[in-house]
């Protein structure tokens, strides 16, 4: 066959190789003696080493040290771990809820869907089966038939959420993987075989057990669990609510919109909000009456719904006669020659130490203490803080709450006594799910919210907003994450419709993204996470939900 070039990012080279190569073959021709990826990008997309090279093409080979490589990783477990459920356990069915306590969260299921409770041994027992996967290197075969036919397989195999999603989606040809006898479908590439897996760890937890992946920083260990009780809480009442809607998965909301049944599902969805927040604020009046809680802090990682929570928690606090007063912690900012800056010399304003921690106490301790204060002013164009009259003081049915990211870290308040603090942590804790084995990144969800509200309020392109990704989230990892267990309550602001509603906003943001840039490769795999979903008209999404705060159209002033 006639030689192509390959251009290898890894090396900056060019390489002539065979047409009708596979990645596999040229990463042992270009990349030093044992170094092994598990997936390369492909002018820049995400492929698997199994991928054929007939024409010239620009590769970039990946290992799990990064985002792309770590996906692969982690969805190559899963098929993995059903492979020994089917086998140990083939009464049960496996669900994979959701990304939490930096493992994912797996339950087994009997025939009328109630959780099977493993015992540690059982839990064992699939840890062992899946260890022999590993030392028998079985291979990972991507297959591409006929959907029906593809439908029969899985109807076979009792994947019945995955045979309902396929039949909304009209495709005449699908996409599934083989592991011996095992049939499964993953949204992205899989590994070569189970020999590239050899670290993880499987332990029980709650009613079901973690899957554990390899440490970011340690890839060598598998990473250790973090305890996030409060998140497993709010998790398993949307669950709940789930069940009541009868929309628990993308193939039953796309037969919603099918039936044309959106309209009820988002009013009982915003109905659900309302509720949790008026929960939280009966709370905040009853720590209130003993003479607490005088400060609510809202906290979360980014285009989590803050902002819009912060809003539509007021007007609860108003039912419950307690007058909300708002201030920003933006307004706290250390001049700017004074900020921290960060591992590339930036401005670090995601640093706690950004803030005028001895100012922000001090106006603080002043409120509580019965004083008025004057706000501070920061000018983010002189990158300094200017003195104007903004008077403040909180009379008896004040609270005041401040929304900012690091509302829950208990530096950003050490000089306040804790009864006179109430803390919420606000996360997209995403339920519904693609099918059994593949959940909704919960990352993902607030990335398209940022995405489609930098466009619409910042002129940001999509392509700006995920090439920044990284670094926000490291921030969540450093500065918010490690305190989510600091909260009096958690508010899950997903909606079960948000997916279907982004789509039409999404789509032409992501299709914008130049296939020269990196960041394509994060625009072209939710291109393919968006094409799941069936429309969701937003005309049908009332002004007041924590939706609007990103597509416009609120009725809340921001």
């Amino acid at each position: 066959m006639q030689s192509i070039k390959i251009m290898c990012v890894n090396t900056g080279t060019s390489v002539d190789v065979e047409g009708g190569s596979t990645l596999l073959q040229v990463a042992s021709k270009v990349l030093p003696e044992g170094e092994w990826p598990i997936c390369a990008l492909v002018n820049n997309k995400t492929e698997a080493l199994d991928y054929i090279l007939y024409q010239p093409k620009m590769v970039e080979f990946l290992g799990i040290d990064s985002a792309e490589g770590r996906e692969v990783y982690v969805r190559s477990l899963c098929m993995m771990l059903y492979k020994a459920v089917r086998e140990l356990y083939p009464m049960h069915t496996l669900r994979i809820e959701l990304s939490i306590s930096r493992g994912y969260y797996c339950r087994l299921l009997d025939a009328d869907s109630q959780t099977v409770q493993l015992s540690a041994d059982d839990v064992e027992a699939l840890r062992a089966r899946m260890r022999e996967c590993v030392e028998e290197d079985i291979q990972f075969r991507r297959m591409e038939k006929p959907t029906a036919e593809v439908m029969d397989v899985f109807r076979s195999e009792g994947l019945n959420a995955k045979v309902q999603l396929l039949g909304t989606l009209n495709q005449l040809y699908t996409t599934y993987y083989r592991l011996g006898d095992t049939a499964d479908s993953y949204y992205q590439p899989l590994a070569p075989s189970t020999g590239y897996l050899g670290v993880f760890d499987l332990i029980p937890y709650k009613k079901g057990f973690l899957l554990l992946p390899p440490d970011a920083g340690n890839p060598d260990e598998a990473t250790k669990p973090l305890e996030q009780e409060k998140l497993y809480n709010a998790f398993l009442e949307h669950l709940r609510f789930n069940r009541i809607t009868r929309v628990a998965n993308v193939g039953e909301l796309n037969l919603a919109v099918e039936k044309g049944a959106t309209a009820d599902l988002i009013n009982v969805a915003e109905a659900m909000h309302d509720k949790l927040l008026g929960r939280i604020s009966d709370d905040i009046a009853a720590r209130r009456a003993k003479g607490e809680a005088g400060i609510v802090l809202i906290a979360g990682p980014s285009s989590s719904g803050k902002t819009t929570s912060c809003k539509r928690l007021a007007i609860q606090l108003m039912t419950n006669l307690i007058t909300p007063k708002m201030i920003s912690l933006d307004d706290y900012f250390v001049d700017r020659d004074k900020t921290p800056r960060d591992e590339s010399g930036d401005y670090d304003f995601e640093s706690l130490y950004a803030l005028d921690l001895e100012r922000f106490n001090s106006d603080l301790t002043r409120l509580l203490a019965g004083e008025e204060i004057n706000l501070p002013t920061y000018s983010f164009e002189l990158g300094r803080r200017v003195e104007k009259p903004r008077p403040l003081r909180l009379d008896a049915h004040d609270v005041l709450i401040i929304e900012g990211i690091h509302g829950l870290n208990p530096e950003l308040t050490a000089s306040i006594d804790p009864r006179n603090l109430y803390k919420i942590y606000v996360s997209a804790l995403t339920t519904l799910r693609i099918d059994n084995h593949n959940w909704i990144s919960t990352s993902d969800t607030r990335l398209l919210r940022r995405i489609v509200r930098d466009h619409k309020y910042r002129g940001t392109s999509a392509e700006e907003t995920i090439r920044r990704w990284p670094s926000v989230r490291r921030g969540e990892e450093k500065w918010i994450f490690p305190f989510a267990e600091n909260a009096d309550a958690t508010f899950n602001s997903s909606l079960i419709f948000e997916i279907g509603v982004m789509k039409e906003y999404a789509e032409p943001l992501l299709r914008a993204v130049s296939h020269d840039k990196r960041q394509y490769a994060v625009a072209y795999r939710l291109l393919r996470f968006l094409q799941l979903f069936h429309a969701v008209p937003a005309s049908q999404v009332p002004s007041t939900s924590l939706l609007r705060e990103f597509l416009g159209g609120s009725s809340f002033h921001y």
